[in-house]
Formats: structure tokens, C-alpha cells, sequence
């Protein structure tokens, strides 16, 4: 079975509980392949990026094998504002979120609503230098574990989000995004867009962030803030302290 997304946002969650922890989230028009069922739980693969989890089976609409690998062909279109919404004839708003998916809305197969949107739009690959600008969207937009929203956002989601605005696809997690790319050796080699990765003292990869001009960089901690960057990792200047030790910093595109 095959899905799509046809609310604003939807929590794709570790386990088949609306308890469990929210890993991810489902973005309007965002399109899913189903890969179990159980009660009202539907453990599904997100298209866009290969993660799975659960989402409540009645926060998707079902599609059909052919209408998703149509989808999954056809340029990426996404809403381009923080905030804009879907109408329908019924006189029906949705609001939708920066990065929401309107790909299928030009399938009357599957736009089975007549969803219209009128909003401003983004597709296709941007130059390097539009991911700063597009970052500065989501500046001061609360950290949430598993968002993907200016509304509330994690780590990964920034990053993976900035890019897919921009025409790149990412891995989900930091842990994957650390694994794409070139690596570089100096903060000095590095450009606006790199990615900069930092662990914990077990060495694993738990936090990314966007290099910015300057030795600055843009991440997603309590809120997407801008911080110093040096070789020991991101300075705070608020608490006067390291807060995220540096691994790798790697250029992704």
C-alpha cells in the first residue's frame, strides 16, 4: 500500500502509540510506501528520505503503486512562505508549513479534494548561496525532537529542510547527514552551506549545524540560533561556554 500526506503536519512516531516519541514528521503532500499495518498504526517509509516509523492510519490518504511512483518522478514543488494555505471548493483553508510538498496537486487522480494553492513556490536546485538565506527562515523557530517546522524543529531537520529547500536531498538524522559529503580539515577551507558535525563523549554524532560566513554558524539548540564557531566546537556567547564539541565539518554539495 502507498500514501500521502494530505494534512499540514503529522508526527511520525517511534512506535505504534500516540505515547511514543515523535521521530519525525510528515509534511503536507509528503508521500509514503506502507510497510505494516497494525490496528490503527501504519509503519511507513517516507519517499523523500527512507525513514520509517508509524503514523496514525488516519492522517494519510491511500494512493495507488502507479500514482506514487509518479510522484516520486516529477520534479520536488514546495511551498516557499513560512506559513500559506491549501483552498478548496468547499471553501475549506489548510494551512500548510514552509517546505510542505505540492507536487500532486496538478494529479487530479490523486488531488482527489481539488486542493488550489496560490502561495509562492520553490523547485529545482538553488546555488550554494541561497541555503544561508533560507536558513534565516527558520531563525528563533523552537527546538522540538522530530520537527521539521518553523514551528518547532530539531538539529537534522534544519539542516535536512534548508537544503531541500534549495533542491538537495539529505539523510534525516545527523548521524546519516555525517556520513554524505567531503570531508574538510579546517574550519578555513570550509563555505557558507557546509555542514559542521559534533559529537558527544561516547564519539557519536548528535548535533549539526550550517557553517556560516565569519566562522559563524546557524543551528537548531533550544531554538535555530546563530552561534561563534572555532576548532573546539560552537561557543555560546550568552553562557560564555562550549556547548557542542567538533567532529567534522563536510561539504555536502
Amino acid at each position: 500500500m502507498f500514501g500521502i500526506c494530505n494534512l499540514a503536519i503529522v508526527p511520525v512516531r517511534s512506535e505504534p502509540s500516540d505515547r511514543s516519541e515523535i521521530v519525525t514528521q510528515l509534511l503536507f503532500g509528503e508521500h509514503i510506501k506502507i510497510l505494516e499495518r497494525q490496528n490503527q498504526w501504519a509503519r511507513i517509509k517516507i519517499q523523500f528520505d527512507d525513514y520509517e516509523g508509524w503514523v496514525d492510519s488516519k492522517q494519510y490518504q491511500v494512493i495507488s503503486e502507479e500514482q506514487y511512483n509518479q510522484l516520486s518522478k516529477e520534479a520536488i514543488i514546495l511551498n516557499a512562505d513560512l506559513i500559506d494555505y491549501i483552498t478548496a471548493p468547499d471553501n475549506l483553508l489548510l494551512p500548510i508549513p514552509l517546505g510542505a510538498s505540492l507536487t500532486f496537486l496538478n494529479n487530479s487522480e490523486i488531488n482527489t479534494s481539488n486542493f488550489d494553492f496560490e502561495g509562492t513556490k520553490t523547485s529545482g536546485a538553488k546555488p550554494k548561496s541561497a541555503l544561508i538565506s533560507t536558513a534565516f527562515m527558520y531563525l528563533n523557530a523552537p527546538y522540538l525532537w522530530g520537527g521539521k517546522t518553523p514551528f518547532g524543529i530539531d538539529c537534522s531537520g534544519f539542516t535536512q529542510m534548508v537544503y531541500k529547500l534549495n533542491g538537495y536531498k539529505i539523510h534525516r538524522d545527523a548521524s546519516q547527514q555525517a556520513l554524505d559529503g567531503e570531508p574538510l580539515s579546517f574550519i578555513e577551507e570550509s563555505e557558507a552551506g557546509d555542514l559542521a558535525f559534533f559529537d558527544n563523549e561516547e564519539g557519536n554524532i548528535i548535533h549539526v549545524g550550517i557553517i556560516m560566513e565569519n566562522n559563524y554558524i546557524i543551528h537548531a539548540s533550544g531554538k535555530v540560533r546563530i552561534d561563534r564557531l572555532d576548532h573546539l566546537g560552537i561557543y555560546n556567547p550568552e553562557l560564555n561556554k562550549h556547548t557542542h564539541n567538533l567532529r567534522v565539518i563536510k561539504k555536502i554539495i
